[in-house]
């Protein structure tokens, strides 16, 4: 309840207040200090002519002004910048097997997509002699010694049912 009257209060006239706040002169001068107010009358009463100094245009430094022209260019680099010559085109390949992502139209040779990662792996557990890391590498468009380290350092994901002690396992067919 009293979130619902504070609100009501905050938003009483609000409309009319917003248009007094965007209604107001604006830029307004900084406020002087008090102590500059007195020195600021005394000077000009002692010099009437300053106001109308202030307020005047001054030809002599408008035509000044005229006169300069700026003429502006960017400075010649020390470095000598190299003219590129045709870019080398990359290779590209198209990717292997059933892809899950459709995105996907080629793959850079050197790399492989997740689900080529995955297949793989798999496929060199199951059948080690058939795909060797030298098939891999051939097959993928991959280095030899980054093949031999994907195997050593990465397998697939492995499920294990352990029975408990007590009972006997029944095997999974």
């Amino acid at each position: 309840m009293g979130a619902a009257v504070f609100r009501a209060i905050r938003n009483f006239n609000l409309e009319n207040r917003a248009e007094r706040e965007i209604s107001k002169m604006k830029p307004s001068a900084a406020p002087r200090h008090p102590s500059t107010k007195s020195l600021l009358r005394e000077q000009m009463s002692r010099h009437p002519e300053i106001k109308g100094e202030i307020a005047r245009k001054d030809d002599k430094l408008l035509s000044l002004l005229k006169d300069v022209y700026v003429d502006s260019k960017d400075p010649v680099s020390s470095l000598q910048v190299k003219d590129p010559g045709p870019q080398e085109q990359k290779e590209f390949r198209l990717a292997k097997g059933h892809n899950f992502n459709m995105n996907i139209k080629n793959i850079p040779k050197g790399k492989i997509s997740i689900v080529e990662a995955l297949t793989l792996l798999n496929n060199h557990k199951l059948y080690p002699e058939t795909w060797t890391a030298e098939k891999i590498a051939e097959e993928y468009y991959l280095e030899q010694k980054d093949v031999k380290s994907l195997l050593k350092y990465f397998v697939t994901f492995e499920v294990k049912l352990l029975p408990p002690e007590g009972k006997k396992a029944i095997p999974s067919k």
